[in-house]
């Protein structure tokens, strides 16, 4: 990694929040680019091949709004006015729309805590949750994959909220795990400075994502069976 994080990319990110202020951003504009967005395109060219292995569909191009978020926030529909983010993040995911629900990613965070990775969706519709429901309960050969791979390891965990009252009780307690979600992401959180400033970050998040492999192939075949039942659906309401 040829553009490392330093301590300098958190202080300006802490700096920006606290402004909270266009004229301060648009003053330290350069910075910005420097300090942020290079580093943030730098990983995004190194994590590339081993992300386009997995999925030759994602999107790899080292922009925001391709594969690096905005650094300002849509306040429209939040009580929180804060016009800048103190995070920044990049995902590899299919389709032009980073914030898109159709489809799982695999991201990298940058916070003022460290950083944190994974793979997964920020939100996931009800449609998908209901074909990823179906797919365990019928067995699912990439299920078994990806849960094989999930108890394999101990560095990502699941998240994502859960039913208020437990519906899957006859299931076991592994698939339980899985079913009674309503939204489903696996992360990892690192407060390991010296890593997220170093050169040798990108080869140790290729390492790690590459647990979550399986995941993903189970998560993004569940995407596409959703998507075409609901042409299906669709095309028969015609």
């Amino acid at each position: 990694m040829d553009t490392p994080f330093s301590q300098k990319t958190l202080d300006f990110l802490f700096e920006n929040k606290m402004q909270d202020s266009r004229s301060w951003f648009w003053e330290h504009k350069k910075e910005y680019q420097t300090l942020v967005i290079e580093p943030l395109r730098q990983l995004v060219m190194d994590l590339s091949p081993a992300m386009l292995e997995l999925d030759p569909e994602f999107q790899t191009e080292p922009r925001v709004d391709k594969t690096i978020c905005r650094i300002w926030r849509d306040t429209r529909y939040t009580k929180d006015p804060s016009l800048y983010r103190d995070h920044m993040w990049i995902i590899f995911k299919r389709g032009g729309r980073m914030h898109g629900t159709d489809y799982p990613g695999l991201y990298f965070e940058i916070n003022l805590d460290g950083f944190s990775y994974g793979c997964g969706f920020y939100h996931a519709s009800t449609a998908y949750m209901n074909q990823l429901r179906a797919k365990i309960l019928n067995g699912d050969l990439e299920f078994q994959k990806a849960q094989k791979a999930y108890l394999g390891q101990k560095l990502f965990h699941m998240e994502g909220d859960c039913f208020k009252r437990p519906r899957y009780g006859s299931r076991t307690p592994e698939e339980q795990t899985w079913l009674e979600r309503r939204n489903i992401s696996f992360n990892a959180d690192s407060h390991d400075f010296s890593l997220l400033f170093s050169k040798e970050l990108p080869q140790k998040l290729v390492k790690d994502l590459r647990l979550l492999f399986p995941i993903y192939r189970f998560l993004v075949s569940t995407a596409e069976e959703t998507l075409r039942l609901e042409t299906e659906r669709e095309l028969a309401q015609r």
